[in-house]
């Protein structure tokens, strides 16, 4: 896996995201894909659980957002994303760290998100 691949990967997750249903999830995880919503989450594991967890987050596929997403590091079959997701309605902010892990063929085989919203700090909220 090298940065040109992991860049594809991450726009063609999005396209999905953005596009309505599931069915180009199977182009980018694998059948057995364990996807970790976040380092605590118990795993969403295999493509049709995946595609029902993934309509029941999202707001449709023309839900309103802005993301940018920078590849930290790719090292042999893994890669580590920085990902910023700015939501319309309702209005959030989030900045993630996404750890792919890739199967031959380039589809992600693991997933594991680490999620941060303003107002929280190591892992913690702030207290008001």
């Amino acid at each position: 896996m090298d940065r040109r691949r992991v860049e594809r990967w991450i726009t063609a997750y999005e396209k999905a995201w953005r596009s309505p249903g599931t069915a180009m999830l199977s182009e980018l995880f694998t059948p057995d894909v364990e996807y970790h919503p976040s380092p605590w989450a118990d795993p969403v594991v295999g493509l049709e659980a995946l595609a029902q967890f993934w309509e029941a987050e999202r707001n449709g596929p023309d839900e309103p957002f802005c993301m940018d997403a920078d590849v930290v590091a790719v090292e042999l079959e893994t890669a580590v994303i920085r990902v910023e997701v700015e939501y319309e309605t309702p209005p959030s902010r989030w900045r993630d760290l996404w750890v792919v892990e890739f199967a031959l063929g380039g589809r992600c085989a693991r997933f594991e998100e680490w999620p941060f919203a303003p107002g929280q700090r190591d892992g913690h909220m702030l207290q008001p």
